[in-house]
């Protein structure tokens, strides 16, 4: 099968981006020729050609086997029809066979004419010298899927090295020996070169945008390894301006992954919906919606109704094809989406599948869910003849949409995540510090010291090592474990550790803002009344698409000039890189990003992934531990809320802190704020000290001996004979001393032998008066007796009341001052 067929094929299952699909129509592979100066040529031009310098070898034995293998494949291929050598080799059928098959054919043929050897072995070699140097003469091209059969092109980049293109493979080598990247990826990328200039014909400059998108398209129709995926000759041929003007700059473009974007009917199409009318319509609702919805939105949206509800619908109940659900499916979808199905690993290694509650219980697919019933009864309204006959009640009710006991749990847990991280926040800042300066101490001792050498850095000391394959990495053992360690990515990795840490938390940027972070950002503005310079950070429309200037603090501005001075190439400036935007899912325009990093022989953008992997990797070395011991993690989006916690704190109005960090509402600012005990203790007790500032004065004067005096007597007088007595100061008894009676008195334990004394008294003069008919004393009677056995259930109550259990619930200054610990000190 051709390439061009493969390619094809490969095309109707594999989406392809808009990048990519520009760059086959404005660089399009070169078509494999029929006819060329080389392939026309008699054979008696291509011996005498093929059998001179360049093409020949200096050591006799293997020129004799090419002189041997020239001559009896060309005997071959002449006894097929064509006017060149490459229309002999199609029709021969050997592309078609293979690199092993067609030496099978080929030595058949020899043996019935007489031109082979008694032994089989020497044909099959002889026949693979002479093929070899037809193909470095240019006198036939065969297919990609020959060349790149197992075993074919192992010496076919020497050969053309040597015979096609020396300049070119020269300046090849020239880059490969300055790039760190192993010697496997190297050797890989320049076969993959010789098979493009093999099967295209040309020199390395020759090769088009085309001719590499075409083989990284076969390499990944044909299942390969990822290793022999890569496309990192692109990559070289782009270093040494091979690729014409306006190839793109990065091989990125190339993975599979970066798809870009697809269609709203793929979005769709991609569940395999069974109701033809019902998929029309969400196409039709998502192409609605569009619009107003960005990519990531729109994607969001049409997983909730494709995925999540009608391709579960149908699934669950097969035929369905009407919006109008029954209570009880209506009720049972309900349960399914609020769980999601998990893979994970036993003790024994088996993956099984387990059914989790949903963070938000799947709240916010259903609330997608209603808009859409709402909006297709919204627009049958409008538009009667296109929406009316979807309009159906809605499954998911207003009352189910409460999210305010899953937004209060949520806040909590964030108030502690940050409580837990701001007081560590210092020991993780100096242990990127000083991992940082150590990382670069060690690498210029290693870089100063000969291969072979030891040298000591910080009372450690390391050897380096000897290596038959000098690279661009410096690396170091330990004399005493024998661990290796790679001193170049060590160092890259402490260097960006610190300028991820140090531009989080002195700017409280989203990590998708620190991506985009660029040369250009850096601004200033000059006051007009006084001409000061204040530098600003412009910060790019990102999530709330709207751009805001920060003021540039000096602790950030040493890190930002730190980061320019590392990232600018040999003529003084910061390279541009081309970045990807996962999100909405295109290519940016190349910009001079701060955030970028030396890739092979390019520059690339620190992604997102890095960014938390380096964040994880600098925290594992600190060994601060949260409240469960076990290993604390930061992600980037802690820092914001670190640092809106931290600026409100320290007296940033609310307002203010909502403008820095470009929030849109002010009420998400305050919920960013994590609240602390103390922080309620000290305002509660600042609001006293306010309060009692603004008091009339002479509410609190000395009090004279006489009004003193009178005070204390008071408390002398609140004794009575059953216990205290709870009047006011300066109040006389309007309960003309009926104690019992009187809710304000607080009975003394010690007195209750009395009042149970006093209990009997009204009893039997309640029978008394009872017995006489005296009606009025008995209610008065009634309530002394009501009373006096109230007073007894009081002494009863504070009794329960003073007599302790412990529960076990932790004191309060166990859960107001909760840190995290670290087991050593990072210095």
């Amino acid at each position: 099968m051709t390439t061009q067929a493969l390619t094809a094929e490969r095309s109707t299952h594999r989406l392809h981006s808009p990048e990519v699909t520009a760059l086959l129509k404005n660089f399009p592979p070169r078509r494999a020729g029929q006819r060329w100066e080389a392939t026309e040529q008699s054979r008696e031009q291509v011996r005498e050609r093929l059998l001179t310098p360049p093409f020949r070898l200096a050591s006799s034995a293997p020129q004799s086997r090419r002189r041997t293998g020239l001559t009896k494949t060309l005997a071959w291929l002449e006894q097929f029809p064509g006017q060149t050598w490459q229309e002999r080799w199609n029709a021969s059928g050997a592309d078609a066979a293979g690199n092993i098959a067609w030496r099978q054919m080929a030595i058949s043929w020899l043996q019935s004419t007489g031109w082979s050897y008694q032994d089989p072995k020497k044909d099959f070699d002889v026949l693979g010298s002479g093929i070899l140097v037809l193909i470095s003469g240019d006198v036939i091209r065969p297919s990609l899927p020959w060349l790149l059969t197992p075993g074919t092109v192992q010496i076919l980049t020497a050969e053309m090295a040597r015979a096609r293109d020396p300049r070119g493979f020269a300046a090849l080598a020239a880059v490969c020996r300055t790039d760190p990247a192993n010697a496997h990826t190297k050797n890989g990328a320049m076969r993959r070169i010789a098979t493009m200039t093999a099967a295209k014909g040309g020199t390395v400059h020759d090769i088009t945008v085309g001719d590499c998108l075409e083989l990284a398209e076969f390499l990944s129709a044909r299942g390969s390894r990822s290793t022999d995926t890569s496309p990192y000759y692109y990559q070289l041929l782009h270093t040494i301006g091979a690729l014409p003007e306006g190839a793109p700059a990065t091989v990125r473009i190339f993975n599979p992954k970066n798809l870009g974007q697809i269609s709203i009917e793929q979005m769709i199409d991609r569940y395999h919906l069974a109701c033809r009318p019902v998929r029309d319509l969400l196409v039709d609702y998502l192409r609605e919606r569009a619009p107003a919805l960005d990519y990531t939105s729109l994607r969001t949206v049409a997983f909730a109704l494709g995925k999540l509800f009608w391709k579960d619908l149908e699934d669950h109940h097969s035929g369905i094809d009407s919006l109008r659900l029954a209570p009880d499916v209506a009720a049972a979808w309900k349960r399914r989406v609020a769980t999601k199905t998990i893979r994970r690993k036993t003790a024994d290694g088996d993956v099984v599948e387990e059914q989790v509650p949903r963070g938000d219980h799947g709240m916010n697919y259903l609330a997608l869910v209603r808009a859409f019933y709402l909006d297709l009864a919204q627009w049958a309204i409008d538009d009667p003849a296109r929406w009316g006959v979807w309009a159906a009640p809605c499954p998911v009710r207003e009352e189910e949409m409460s999210r305010k006991k899953e937004r209060s749990g949520r806040k909590s847990r964030i108030d502690q995540r940050t409580r837990e991280r701001l007081p560590v926040l210092p020991v993780l800042v100096k242990t990127v510090d000083t991992e940082r300066r150590l990382a670069a101490e060690r690498l210029a001792a290693a870089q100063a010291a000969a291969p072979g050498a030891d040298f000591a850095v910080a009372g450690q000391r390391w050897h380096r090592p000897l290596s038959k394959n000098p690279t661009a990495r410096v690396w170091a053992e330990d004399p005493e474990t024998g661990r290796r360690l790679d001193l170049t990515q060590e160092e890259h990795r402490a260097f960006w550790s610190w300028a991820i840490v140090e531009v989080l938390r002195h700017t409280g940027l989203r990590v998708e803002e620190l991506t985009e972070l660029s040369h250009h950002s850096l601004v200033q503005y000059r006051l007009p009344a006084t001409g000061e310079l204040i530098p600003l950070l412009h910060i790019a429309p990102s999530k709330t698409d709207a751009e805001r200037l920060l003021v540039i603090s000096p602790e950030l501005a040493d890190v930002l000039s730190t980061i320019i001075s590392r990232v600018r190439d040999t003529k003084g400036a910061v390279p541009l890189v081309v970045s990807y935007d996962g999100h909405e899912r295109v290519w940016n325009p190349a910009m001079p990003l701060l955030f970028q990093r030396h890739f092979g022989v390019e520059n690339r953008p620190i992604p997102v992934s890095g960014i938390r992997q380096m964040l994880n990797d600098a925290l594992s070395r600190t060994g601060l531990t949260d409240t469960n011991n076990r290993p604390l993690t930061f992600s980037p989006h802690d820092f914001r809320r670190l640092f809106i916690t931290d600026a409100i704190m320290n007296g940033m109005p609310p307002h203010i802190a909502q403008l820095v960090v470009g929030h849109r509402d002010i009420n998400t600012t305050m919920g960013y704020k994590a609240v602390y005990p103390e922080e309620v203790i000290n305002g509660h007790r600042a609001f006293i000290a306010r309060r009692r500032a603004t008091r009339p004065s002479e509410e609190y004067r000395t009090p004279t001996n006489e009004e003193w005096e009178e005070f204390i007597a008071h408390f002398e007088r609140r004794r009575v004979a059953l216990g205290d007595c709870g009047r006011a100061y300066g109040t006389s008894c309007i309960h003309e001393h009926s104690c019992l009676r009187c809710s304000l008195l607080r009975p003394d334990p010690d007195q209750r032998p009395r009042i149970e004394e006093i209990l009997d008294n009204p009893r039997d003069r309640i029978a008394e008066a009872e017995r006489e008919g005296w009606l009025g004393e008995v209610e008065g009677l009634k309530v002394s007796l009501a009373g006096a056995m109230q007073k007894l259930a009081q002494l009863d109550e504070r009794a329960r009341q003073t007599t302790t259990v412990n529960l076990g619930i932790p004191a309060f200054r166990d859960i107001a001052s909760r840190t995290v610990t670290a087991s050593k000190d990072p210095s």
